[in-house]
Order: structure tokens, then C-alpha cells, then sequence
């Protein structure tokens, strides 16, 4: 592994400051990477400096890397231009190669008498008749949930006619979603003709759907079948009710793409939300995989997702910026032949229209990686409020707990991916620490705790990406001179209490931050507090019967404070003591026999 980074080095110190395109290869000459650079020599360069500083993916990168090369080109546009061509041509293992969970999706249209309408991701029954292929999934399901909905079509897993009346209706039919076929009071010709107008819903749209069901209302109208003619009119009504349901929230004829990304266990995925004329009409998800730069993902996924002739509209929102805004925005124009604006918005409606996309990657990446978006959205947002560098991924929390001068003791917990990581967990004695001093004692477990990572103690090998204490501002200036005087530089907050002993706000050197306006951050710190609180009194418990077991030891003749220890460490509670034989007492705690027979006494009578 960088076996030839030096080499790599000199190379890269020699590159022309120009713009241009560099191809990075491994060790049987393959490209693995392509990138763009407005200045050659500073990007190139930057690869093979302070490796250990890079993130995940571009480690993983460099320790493959064995050459490169390069293109100079005239200007940065040009070098972006080129970069895409290349990427197309030869699709290079650490760029991002966009793959959905799309495949064809079709309208099914089930067989036999009471046919039913699903989504289908394949067309290969014989029974079954099929509308499609559509690209987009998400239209096709909402589309489905949409006519069955509208045209009351049962999606229970009944088969008709053989189950006609042996069951009482679902609620469905309660809260009129279903017409109720199971009650075996549709005809096989009435639910056909229904099936029939809903097949014309999926195939024309809701405007030619409206307009054929009105003439369809006003010649049984007409006709005087003013029941048939009633149910018509309540489906006309269903369908207009539903195209209004469709539009976003806003009065704008809004046509743009959405893009959001969502970070969780050091992996990437990526929503795309689509516009058109004020509807929603498509959601894509995307699974990028290692995380990286933000604004060079984004810029990145943009360029892959637009290159196969996709259509580019007017206005692409992102939720951060790409790492030249302006100058995509020209190579879409170049591309799509009309001016295109990338828009990073701050407020409006515009930003509601982002944190939907941001809602929906996270959701889809918390699948992926088995965490609930809450979490996601919890560590998100606790970076953003404390201007952490980085998701904080595992956080160590700290809590002194006491019971006067002979028990005292602090439990560290840790939380990995926003959720409780039990194998973090350590306990501390307090050694040093003279009197009642909950700072003190603060700084004595932080220290022993960095001390045992200094010195490669395979039990405190991983540092955090945060600390959290369980006070104000007076022990995160206690600890703060601990990390100066050992050179630890790791976040470091408190959390502050409210006389219900309710989280109430995170502590800093100088003040603090209020979190009970968000929920989700609010709860995970409440949480976190909680369980350290939980973890640490549980353990001084625990330490305060074991010093009572000791000082009833010691009522023993010929039996002290070490040999007690000895004792309890040895049978773990007074029960193990009790069981002990008379040989294992003397074993264990280098005594006579006859003292080992008035221990065994003891303790037969004592507990």
C-alpha cells in the first residue's frame, strides 16, 4: 500500500498549473478514477499529501493508485466536457456509475372475472394483460394506489366469486374505498364496465377520463338511470379530487429537478425529485456508496445523471452547492440548449421543495445501512447545530456518579450510527480525586481515558467524532484543559439538565445551545443522557454493595479490607461466598483453616 506514493508525488509537482483532466490507474494500468481540475498540478498534488487526513473513499483510492495521467485543455468548461466523455467511455470503478432500483415498470391488469389493477415490475403471466413499459416506478404505483382508489376496486387478497359472502366487508368498504364486491352485490357486467373506465384512466389521463365519464352521466341521466348516473358523477368528482391532490402546495406552474443527499455510516445516497408544471411526477433513489466531499458528489451524480439524454430543466435545486455552481449551470446550457440556473435555496418554497428530496434519501439510505431516517436526521442535525466538520458517527458520553467519598465511579457509554453500541462501554473507579469534586473527577476519567489511546491500548483504540458530559459549562472547561495539555482535539460539549431532569440544552465553554425546538435531536440527546445517567448509577449501586460486602467480611477475625476484595472478586456476590467450600476459601484469600471455618460460619448465619 503507497508503495509508490513518492514516487506519485514528484510526478504530481511537475503538472502544469492549467486546467485539464487527470485518469488515475492501478497497478495493471486500468483507470479507476477520472477527474477534472481548474489548476492540474494543486488537484493532482493534493491526492498524495496527508493521505492519513483524506476520507474513506479517496484512502481507498490512493492506496490503489500506481500512475496517472493527464489532458490539458484550453479552459475549466472544456475540461468538463472532457471528463464526462471519458467517465462514459470507460466507466472507471471510483466515479460515481449512477444505478437505481428501476426497472420497467408495467400497469397489470390481473385475469378471470373480478380483474384487479397492480403495479408489476415484469410482464411474463399469460393470464394477466399489461399496460406499459413506463421508466418510472413511482409514477406507476401512485398511479395505481390513484385508480383503485378512485374507481373503488377492491385490493384485498379475496378471490371473487369463490369468496362472495363469507366474510362481513373490510373497512375499506366502510369508509367507501372499496364498492364491496365481496358482499357479492356486483354484477360480472357492472364491475367489467368499471374496470373498463379505470383501464381509460391509466391509458388517457384524468382530463379524456373526466370527459368521457360526463357523457357517460348525462345519457344515463338522460335516460332516467339516475343511480347509474349518480355514481358517475361521484367518480368525476373522485377524479378531479385526486389531479388536485397531485400539485404541490403552491401556486406556481413549477418545473424543476430536485437533488438531496443523505450521509449515514460513512455511505452516500442521492434522491432525485421531479417537477413538472407543478406536479410531482417522478422520485428516483440512488445509491452512491463510500462518502466523500459533498460538493464534489454533487457535482459528480449531476454529470452522470444528465449525460444519456435525460431532460435538463430550467431550474435544478440542490440542498448544497456543487463545487462550481456557475460553471455547470453553463455546460447544462451548452448541453441542453436553454439557459439552466442551480439553486441552492435558503428559504420559501423553494426549500420545502429540498427537504422533501432530503426526506426521501433519507429514507431510502436507511434502508440500505438499517437505521430509521429519525437517526439520520438526528446526527444531521446535531452537526449542523454544534459546526462539527463531520456526521459525528460514534459519540462517547461521560457521568460521574457518587455516593459520598467510599463510592465513586463514572460510566462512559457509546453510541455508533445514532444507536447504543454496547462493546464501547467502559466503567472507571475514581482514584485521585480527594473530596466531593465532580470536576475533578471528570478530568481524571478523560485523562486515564486519552491516555490509554495515546498509548495504543487496544480497549480505546477508536477516537470519537464527539464528547458529550453530563454537565454545564464548567466541566467542559475542566476537560477542555485535560485535551490541551494531552493535545486531543475531539468536540466537546455538556449536556444541561432542566429541574425535571429533562435534557434541556448542549453546553459549550461560553454558553449554550437550546435544542428542545427539534424533535428528533431533542430525543436521541435524551437518550444519550438518559443512558449514561442509567449506566453509571447502575455501576455505583453495584460498587457501594460490593463495599458493604467487604465491610461485613472484615467483622471475621484475621479477615482485612484486601483479603475481603479478594473474596468478592473471586465468588462475585454473597451468595458465591456462601456456596464456596472451606479448601476454596483458603484458597482464595491465603487463610488458615480454622479461619476459613469461622468465614464459612459467618456468612451461613450472617446472610
Amino acid at each position: 500500500m503507497f508503495e509508490k506514493l513518492d514516487y506519485l508525488r514528484d510526478k504530481s509537482n511537475k503538472l502544469p498549473m492549467r486546467p485539464g483532466v487527470y485518469q488515475m490507474k492501478d497497478r495493471n494500468g486500468k483507470i479507476i478514477y477520472i477527474g477534472k481540475a481548474k489548476l492540474l498540478k494543486n488537484r493532482v498534488t493534493s491526492y498524495f499529501h496527508a493521505v492519513e487526513a483524506h476520507n474513506a473513499k479517496t484512502y481507498k483510492l490512493v492506496s490503489q493508485i500506481y500512475d496517472f495521467d493527464f489532458i490539458v485543455t484550453d479552459t475549466e468548461l472544456d475540461a468538463l466536457v472532457l471528463e464526462a466523455s471519458l467517465i462514459k467511455l470507460h466507466s472507471p470503478k471510483y466515479n460515481i456509475l449512477l444505478k437505481d432500483d428501476k426497472g420497467f415498470s408495467y400497469f397489470r391488469l390481473t385475469g378471470g372475472d373480478y380483474p384487479r389493477i397492480k403495479h408489476s415490475f415484469r410482464n411474463d403471466d399469460p393470464a394477466s394483460a399489461y399496460i406499459g413499459p413506463y421508466m418510472s416506478a413511482f409514477t406507476v404505483k401512485q398511479a395505481v394506489e390513484e385508480c383503485n382508489r378512485i374507481f373503488m376496486l377492491p385490493t384485498c387478497n379475496k378471490e371473487f366469486p369463490r369468496d362472495f359472502g363469507k366474510e362481513r366487508p373490510c373497512l375499506n368498504y366502510h369508509i367507501k374505498r372499496c364498492m364491496g364486491v365481496c358482499r357479492g352485490c356486483i354484477s360480472k357486467e357492472e364491475y367489467g364496465e368499471t374496470i373498463k373506465q379505470a383501464v381509460d384512466f391509466l391509458k388517457n389521463g384524468s382530463k379524456e377520463s373526466v370527459e368521457r365519464l360526463t357523457e357517460e352521466m348525462n345519457e344515463a341521466a338522460e335516460a332516467l338511470e339516475f343511480e347509474k348516473a349518480a355514481k358517475l358523477r361521484d367518480r368525476i368528482a373522485a377524479i378531479e379530487r385526486a389531479s388536485k391532490v397531485q400539485s404541490i402546495r403552491s401556486e406556481r406552474d413549477i418545473s424543476c429537478d430536485v437533488l438531496a443527499l443523505s450521509h449515514n455510516s460513512g455511505l452516500t445516497a442521492a434522491a432525485v425529485v421531479k417537477y413538472r408544471k407543478g406536479q410531482l411526477i417522478d422520485k428516483e433513489n440512488y445509491f452512491i456508496g463510500d462518502e466523500y466531499e459533498s460538493e464534489i458528489m454533487r457535482t459528480e451524480f449531476l454529470m452522470r445523471y444528465y449525460e444519456n439524454g435525460r431532460e435538463i430543466p430550467k431550474l435544478i435545486l440542490l440542498d448544497g452547492d456543487t463545487e462550481d455552481n456557475g460553471l455547470l449551470s453553463e455546460y447544462f446550457r451548452e448541453t441542453a440548449g436553454h439557459k439552466v440556473e442551480l439553486l441552492v435555496p435558503k428559504r420559501g418554497e423553494n426549500l420545502v421543495l429540498t427537504t422533501l428530496a432530503k426526506s426521501n434519501a433519507d429514507e431510502y439510505l436507511a434502508l440500505r445501512v438499517g437505521r430509521t431516517s429519525r437517526e439520520i436526521t438526528a446526527l444531521q442535525d446535531l452537526q449542523k447545530l454544534l459546526g462539527l466538520k463531520k456526521i459525528p458517527m460514534l459519540i462517547e458520553s461521560y457521568d460521574i456518579s457518587n455516593m459520598g467519598e467510599q463510592t465513586r465511579v463514572a460510566g462512559m457509554i457509546t453510541y455508533k450510527n445514532g444507536r447504543p453500541y454496547k462493546a464501547g462501554y467502559r466503567r472507571f473507579n475514581i482514584k485521585d480525586v480527594v473530596g466531593i469534586d465532580d470536576y475533578g473527577c471528570m478530568q481524571e476519567v478523560l485523562r486515564r481515558r486519552f491516555t490509554h489511546y495515546l498509548e495504543g491500548d487496544e480497549h480505546f483504540s477508536e477516537c470519537p467524532d464527539l464528547i458529550l458530559l453530563d454537565g454545564g459549562k464548567g466541566h467542559v472547561a475542566a476537560v477542555r484543559e485535560v485535551f490541551d495539555e494531552l493535545g486531543i482535539d475531539v468536540p466537546l460539549f455538556g449536556l444541561v439538565k432542566d429541574d425535571k431532569h429533562r435534557t434541556r440544552a448542549v453546553a459549550t465553554d461560553g454558553g449554550e445551545i437550546q435544542v428542545n425546538a427539534n424533535k428528533n435531536l431533542f430525543k436521541m440527546l435524551t437518550e444519550i443522557q438518559d443512558e449514561v445517567h442509567r449506566y453509571s448509577i447502575n455501576y455505583q449501586r453495584k460498587k457501594h454493595k460490593m463495599t458493604q460486602y467487604e465491610l461485613d467480611l472484615t467483622k471475621v477475625k484475621g479477615i482485612g479490607e484486601k483479603k475481603a476484595l479478594a473474596l468478592l472478586k473471586e465468588f462475585k456476590t454473597k451468595q458465591g461466598i456462601k456456596a464456596a467450600t472451606v479448601e476454596q476459601l483458603m484458597e482464595t484469600a491465603k487463610i488458615s483453616r480454622e479461619t476459613a471455618e469461622e468465614l464459612q460460619l459467618f456468612v451461613r448465619e450472617a446472610f
